[in-house]
């Protein structure tokens, strides 16, 4: 059947100030046409903080797409962190989705360097409902708020108002431009965190026009986007802006010191002058395809798997958000976090076809994943030198990563943990529970060839989000209870067709990263 996402990883608060002054300067400031009459039926009129917004609605939910939450960072704002949106005057259309962010390959929207734009789906019955934030995965350089298969409408039907968001990508958005363009751009690497933080803003600002409660707030995300939601939960200053957090596929351990930052900035300016003939000062005003020519180049020469993420700056971040989670910088947060067990059959192979280096590991160096490795073969002896290899790869980039977030944030929230074994009986993955074959269960989403098996375990992971997200403990009819995670037990939900709960799963495997991850 497959489960598969069409948005993937590759291999693996501002405040709010009224812009209307400074985005006339910009040429910013809308000026639509006001609605004369009622509207169609099938379109619906929200008024914002900002101004009116046009949508559709039907069968139960409402839908507004291509809502700006912050200003384009185009020309002067390129680098810049996200200032926010300029209200508009009349009745803006939200009826279709905005383009991606820059990116090698584009959604079918297109795509633009103005791109800080969100998506929301919510119930037609009054609410307050719980609201979902939903950042989308692809490696920190692909992705998109309108990949179909988080579209909000199941969720909705459930009674939860969902938005999804964007944010700047690679170079636009996790690059340290400092050591090219000068010190006032210190902590660019930061800015994509940074849009996400001003679509919180507007979420907290804005969402109970739609129905949603400002109090009631997860953040989730899938791979980079799991990544970004458990960086978010150890960022001190998103705390006011969210109160759970669901994280698939993620770990905290994507970000960069500062010395590292530097050293990627000056490595893509070197590969920019080659690229371009140009000093690497002209990346300010180049133009995005160019910018994305040469980040293509820099990618495939660089030594480091995902050299392009957020970096302790000193500013935003104070220091490495899986040490500020320990100190219980979520303290209070609910958090339901887990993998799928053969997460890098997807990247490498299902048999696999290439050999893990540096280009897979996402948060050790070779030498230190070699120690390790190297006894999987003692520990599992049953297993071929191809499913050692998957497992191994899995561990390091998102199993150990996820579980170090829920051992740091467990002392201090209530923290659920699954791990998805539930795996294909044909196709190229069968007998793999592979990398975002969870996304089709939890948003429901599963293609019409599914089978009534897989239907079903569709309807509970689904159930399961919606009552975390409603508040309460993941559960659902069909599934065990769902103890809470803690270090002595470690019980952790299997998600299969028959799920079961088991304390420490592979513990044996576990403690082979102590010390290292």
């Amino acid at each position: 059947m497959g489960l598969m996402a069409s948005s993937m990883d590759r291999t693996s608060g501002i405040s709010r100030r009224r812009f209307v002054a400074s985005a006339c300067a910009f040429g910013l400031v809308a000026s639509l046409p006001t609605v004369s009459g009622q509207p169609p039926e099938d379109e619906v009129i929200v008024a914002t903080s900002l101004g009116r917004l046009r949508g559709r609605k039907g069968d139960g939910v409402r839908v507004f797409r291509g809502i700006p939450f912050a200003l384009p960072p185009v020309g002067a704002l390129r680098f810049r962190p996200a200032e926010p949106a300029a209200a508009w005057s009349g009745v803006r259309d939200a009826l279709a989705f905005a383009p991606a962010p820059m990116q090698l390959e584009p959604s079918a929207q297109g795509h633009s360097e103005d791109c800080l734009y969100l998506n929301v789906w919510t119930p037609a019955r009054p609410g307050p409902h719980p609201v979902l934030v939903w950042i989308h995965g692809g490696g920190f350089d692909q992705g998109s708020s309108s990949d179909p298969m988080s579209d909000g409408e199941a969720f909705a039907r459930d009674g939860i108002v969902v938005v999804t968001v964007t944010y700047r990508l690679g170079v636009f958005g996790f690059l340290d431009v400092a050591p090219l363009l000068g010190d006032s751009y210190k902590g660019s690497a930061d800015n994509g965190l940074r849009d996400l933080l001003a679509a919180l803003t507007w979420v907290k600002e804005n969402i109970a026009d739609f129905g949603g409660n400002p109090e009631q707030v997860t953040i989730a995300g899938e791979s980079a986007g799991a990544k970004l939601t458990d960086i978010l939960l150890g960022t001190p200053s998103a705390q006011a802006l969210f109160h759970g957090a669901i994280s698939e596929s993620g770990g905290a351990e994507r970000v960069a010191s500062r010395a590292a930052a530097d050293a990627v900035a000056e490595g893509f300016g070197a590969v920019f002058h080659a690229v371009s003939g140009q000093h690497s000062q002209a990346i300010a005003g180049a133009k995005g395809e160019l910018l994305l020519a040469a980040q293509q180049r820099f990618l495939r020469g660089w030594p480091q798997h995902f050299p392009l993420r957020p970096e302790v700056d000193g500013r935003l971040l104070l220091t490495y958000p899986i040490e500020s989670l320990r100190q219980g910088c979520a303290r209070g947060k609910r958090l339901l976090i887990g993998t799928n067990r053969e997460e890098s059959a997807f990247f490498l192979g299902p048999k696999p076809e290439r050999e893990p280096d540096a280009r897979q590991l996402g948060n050790t160096s070779v030498s230190a994943f070699d120690r390790v490795e190297a006894q999987y073969s003692k520990l599992y002896p049953e297993m071929s030198v191809e499913e050692l290899r998957i497992r191994s790869v899995t561990a390091e980039e998102y199993w150990i990563p996820s579980l170090r977030v829920a051992e740091a944030q467990c002392a201090f929230g209530p923290t659920w943990m699954y791990r998805l074994d539930y795996t294909d009986a044909t196709g190229r993955y069968a007998g793999e529970a592979y990398h975002t074959e969870d996304l089709a269960l939890v948003w429901d989403r599963l293609p019409p060839t599914a089978t009534e098996k897989e239907k079903q375990l569709a309807q509970v992971v689904h159930q399961a989000w919606t009552a975390f997200l409603k508040g309460g403990a993941p559960g659902a009819a069909g599934l065990p209870m769902w103890p809470r995670y803690d270090t002595a037990s470690r019980q952790t939900m299997l998600l299969d067709v028959r799920s079961r709960v088991e304390s420490d799963p592979a513990g044996a495997e576990r403690r082979l990263w102590q010390g290292t991850l």
